[in-house]
């Protein structure tokens, strides 16, 4: 049995939830991995078959999406190219962590295809969304790597292919408490902007992860860190809160571990848009800017209210579904009805 597993490289939730699903999914099967991402900040740690330039999102320094340093980015001849270079056929699976270049592969060669991913949660129309929504946005969801069946992460089961998140093995094993700072990961957001804002409230000490950062400053109250997966920990798991954009698996862990939340969603990232009107149904405070909605910080500052995670996905459940998509060379692929768990085929989209 051989898979080929496409990553998303850009944001840390694709390559966590890669880590935790691999080291299974390599006892059944020869799994061969791409990433694809030029904004790429993470590693896998593991051997990486393929790697492409894909499509990735450009920031601005005040927490936005920057649209035409996106398009700048985009290199329509190359990934053509790239999604032509792979020799797919050899593959009886593409799982596809919303990475386009193996999905379109899997596509246009008739090779069965899973997605695995929060953006396939985006799929159903249960799953919330902002008041406002985007055609154009949702288009994107739909279409930016289509697969024959989806399971999707969310922090409730919207729809029947949608699971729990999946919490990494390392937020599992920490033992939360409550120290006198606030951990504050707001990646799209220039570190010396929230440097001067948080000082404001000297009151609080407060921890920021910046990949921006290229090594450890303090002022005053606010200590200022590269992006280090084991300081972050430490700090994540004795902070009093945490500050972080709508990313959904920052935010899932958060209230995995019982922290006090506060989100700001990227502007202009309609996933995000979502994720936080998900948020706000569950009484997360979200805010939309953070220069200029000061006393709204200062009352999340002083509450004490937690949003907890109710459920998680359960890993060794999940390879056993993804391995009964290996049953079948149709690009539809059923379940037969003694093994299905759920029902992960796709709503008649594509």
């Amino acid at each position: 049995m051989k898979i080929l597993y496409g990553i998303q490289g850009t944001g840390h939730g694709h390559i966590s939830r890669a880590r935790e699903l691999l080291p299974k999914l390599c006892k059944g099967a020869n799994v061969d991995l791409l990433i694809s991402g030029y904004n790429c900040e993470l590693s896998l740690e593991r051997d990486i078959r393929y790697r492409k330039h894909g499509i990735s999102m450009n920031y601005d320094s005040r927490g936005g999406i920057s649209i035409l340093e996106t398009l700048r980015s985009l290199r329509p001849i190359r990934f053509i190219t790239d999604t032509q270079s792979i020799p797919i056929e050899e593959y009886d699976l593409v799982i596809s962590d919303y990475e386009p270049v193996t999905a379109w592969a899997a596509k246009t060669k008739n090779v069965p295809s899973l997605a695995l991913s929060h953006q396939a949660a985006f799929l159903s129309q249960a799953t919330p969304r902002p008041k406002t929504r985007s055609r154009f946005a949702e288009a994107i969801l739909q279409h930016f790597a289509p697969t024959d069946h989806a399971i999707g992460f969310h922090f409730k089961t919207y729809d029947s292919f949608i699971e729990p998140p999946i919490i990494r093995s390392e937020i599992q094993k920490l033992s939360p408490s409550q120290a006198e700072h606030i951990t504050v990961y707001l990646p799209a957001f220039d570190p010396n902007l929230l440097t001067t804002t948080f000082h404001r409230f000297d009151h609080y000490n407060w921890h920021i992860f910046s990949p921006s950062c290229n090594k450890y400053r303090k002022s005053k109250n606010v200590q200022v860190y590269p992006v280090s997966n084991q300081i972050f920990l430490e700090s994540f798991e004795s902070c009093q809160g945490v500050i972080t954009s709508a990313g959904f698996e920052m935010c899932a862990e958060s209230m995995y571990l019982g922290k006090k939340l506060l989100t700001i969603p990227i502007r202009n990232q309609y996933e995000q848009l979502c994720n936080a009107a998900a948020m706000k149904e569950l009484d997360v405070t979200v805010l939309h800017s953070i220069s200029d909605q000061l006393q709204e910080l200062e009352r999340w500052l002083a509450s004490d209210r937690v949003v907890p995670l109710n459920n998680s996905a359960d890993v060794e459940n999940l390879v056993t579904d993804i391995f009964s998509l290996t049953k079948t060379k149709s690009p539809m692929p059923t379940f037969p009805p003694a093994t299905r768990t759920k029902d992960y085929n796709l709503p008649s989209i594509f």
